[in-house]
């Protein structure tokens, strides 16, 4: 339970405090290192403690930065990311140490993530044109995640610690 608090923090204090605002359009979306963070975790620690790290740590994000209508489909959309990257890196007992699955989790996970979204903005919204304006950035927020979280989880995983 401490492990997963800690986890739910440095997703939380990751997105919160290493984010820019997307000028695309008003549902433009953030970039920060939350999805970075998310992706390590879930390679490092498996998927539960992925989905949970990444539901509840961007969740909270989204309740107390502006973002509250998005908390209850962020919940479930990086929970699911989350759950998704950390099954496919631990898939056959790699435990997060192949370079090659965990590249794969990453990108697997990435038209979830998409999707989620986009479901979320056509209820919020009321059209299914005006989400397509989010998945730019969004792709954005997950190719820079997917950049930071690979190098970090290879050095990491170099850590006796981290070697499981």
């Amino acid at each position: 339970m401490i492990i997963s608090a800690m986890l739910i923090a440095l997703v939380f204090v990751a997105t919160l405090l290493l984010n820019i605002k997307l000028p695309i359009t008003a549902n433009g979306g953030l970039v920060h290192l939350g999805t970075a963070m998310l992706f390590t975790v879930a390679m490092l620690f498996g998927p539960q403690k992925g989905a949970i790290a990444g539901s509840v740590g961007m969740g909270l994000f989204d309740l107390i930065s502006g973002w509250t209508l998005w908390a209850p489909f962020t919940f479930l959309t990086r929970g699911l990311q989350g759950y998704i990257v950390g099954k496919i890196a631990w898939s056959g007992g790699r435990n997060g140490g192949s370079f090659t699955f965990n590249l794969l989790a990453t990108i697997t996970s990435v038209p979830f993530m998409l999707a989620g979204y986009y479901i979320c903005e056509r209820i919020l919204f009321g059209n299914w044109a005006v989400p397509a304006a989010s998945i730019p950035g969004n792709l954005v927020q997950n190719i820079v995640g997917i950049l930071v979280a690979i190098p970090v989880c290879a050095a990491l995983k170099r850590i006796p610690l981290f070697r499981r």
